[in-house]
Parts: C-alpha cells; structure tokens; sequence
C-alpha cells in the first residue's frame, strides 16, 4: 500500500495525488511510488485521463535534499536512471496529462509537472530549477524538457540562475498553460480532463505519441511517424463510429467506445 502517492479515479479520471507534509519532498520512496501509480493509470481502462497534484497548499518543492546529501558519486550513478524515469514517468501516460499546481513547484517537483501534457497554475505558484544553488544541476529531467518547452535561452536562465518564477512570467514564457485562483486549481483541472473521458482513446493516445516522438526527430522523420499513426487508426473501432457519426450527424456527436 502506497505511503505518500495514490491514484483515485473518478468519472473517468485519475488522480496521482502527492502527499508527503509538509512540502511534498521527492525522496526515493515518493518516486517509486509515482511511478507505481502512473503504471495503474496506465493500464486502468477507466482511466480516459490523468491530473498530478499535490494539494491545496505545495505541488512539490523538490527532491529529498537530505537524502541526496548522503549519497556519493557511486550511489547516485546507480539510480539516476531511476531517478529521471520516476520524475518523468507522468509523461509515458498514454492519455491526456495535466499537472494541477499549487504554491511550490521546484526541481524534482518542477520535473514532474514538466512530463505532464498541461499545466494548470494558481497565481500563487511559485516555479524553478534551484538545484544550481546546490552545486548541481536539474537530473530529472529539467534541462532537456524545459528547454524544448520554453526554448534554450529562457531555459538556461532559469538553471543558471535557480531563481524562481511567479504564475504571470510563468505564463509568458510557456512554463504554464493557465493561470487560475489557487483554490480553482484542481477543479480547473478537471474541468480540461474532463473534455476526454467519452474521447477516441486510441486516437488521443496515437496523437500524443506523434507530438512527443515526432519533437524528438527531425521533420520527415517525425512525417513518417505520424503516417504510421494516423493509418493504423483506421483498424479501430472508434474510427468508424467517428466517421459514420459525422457522415450521418456532423460533427462532435460520436459515442466512441475507446477500442
């Protein structure tokens, strides 16, 4: 039984709920954990689309620094892969992802909400990559998403410097999607997960692995990737109903199936 992250499921979504008082400090339990129930959100067939929060309060304020502290050059070369793949586990989801965040969001916590697909913030949050100021740099993650998000510049800034950003520069820079009132924000949440819980779940799944993989390639690589998504959706079901809803009701008024 999980300590710290739980997966509930409700009408259609999942949420990975941290919970580690006081600030959702990311040591290595937390980690497995959240890589457990992203592996539960996975394969939950009622699951149609996943929100990653961390309370009312804190998101998460980052990695357990203490614990880090303790470790030498030997350890930490044992489980940084691990590390980096728990932190960006939210991302292999195959279905819609939005990070629900609260206050903190910082290194480790940051990384997180990095591999979702959206960002939802309230505008008292509070976003960054400090672990300069450690005498590091962000491990799980942090300086390859951010870059492709918010581009190398504004990326580098933030890592150089470890400073933190408020919910508004958040926004202008594409760090987050949506600035709402903190007490709005998980509802908010749901309210954008919501849009997918009656959706074509393979089509959903196949669009998000042509943005992702394709992001990765170059153009015609990335062309050949969607080509081949984008045919082998004509093997489903909800292809069919879509179409033959649209031809017989236009748009918007398929009842998919998700197979």
């Amino acid at each position: 039984m999980a300590e710290f992250v739980t997966l509930e499921v409700s009408e259609g979504i999942g949420t990975i709920r941290l919970a580690r008082p006081p600030m959702n400090a990311l040591n290595r339990q937390v980690q497995q954990e959240l890589r457990a129930a992203v592996r539960e959100a996975t394969v939950n067939s009622d699951v149609k689309a996943v929100i990653v929060y961390g309370g009312e309060k804190v998101f998460a304020a980052g990695a357990d620094v203490k614990e880090m502290s303790e470790m030498d050059f030997g350890q930490m070369t044992d489980v940084i892969g691990d590390l980096q793949s728990d932190l960006g586990a939210v991302s292999e989801i195959p279905k819609p992802t939005v990070a629900a965040i609260t206050g903190y969001a910082l290194g480790g916590g940051l990384e997180v909400a990095l591999s979702a697909d959206r960002r939802i913030a309230g505008d008292n949050a509070k976003l960054g990559v400090p672990e300069i100021l450690l005498g590091i740099i962000p491990g799980g993650g942090g300086t390859q998403r951010l870059a492709r998000l918010i581009g190398p510049s504004k990326a580098k800034d933030l890592v150089f410097t470890g400073r933190f950003v408020g919910a508004e520069e958040a926004l202008a820079i594409g760090l987050i999607d949506e600035i709402v009132p903190p007490d709005d924000v998980y509802e908010a949440a749901r309210s954008w997960a919501s849009q997918f819980t009656n959706g074509a779940g393979r089509a959903l799944a196949a669009a998000k692995a042509a943005v992702d993989h394709g992001l990765e390639l170059d153009l015609n690589s990335g062309l050949a990737i969607e080509r081949q998504l984008f045919a082998s959706l004509f093997a489903t079901r909800d292809r069919t109903i879509g179409m033959e809803s649209f031809i017989e009701n236009g748009p918007g008024k398929a009842q998919f199936t998700g197979e």
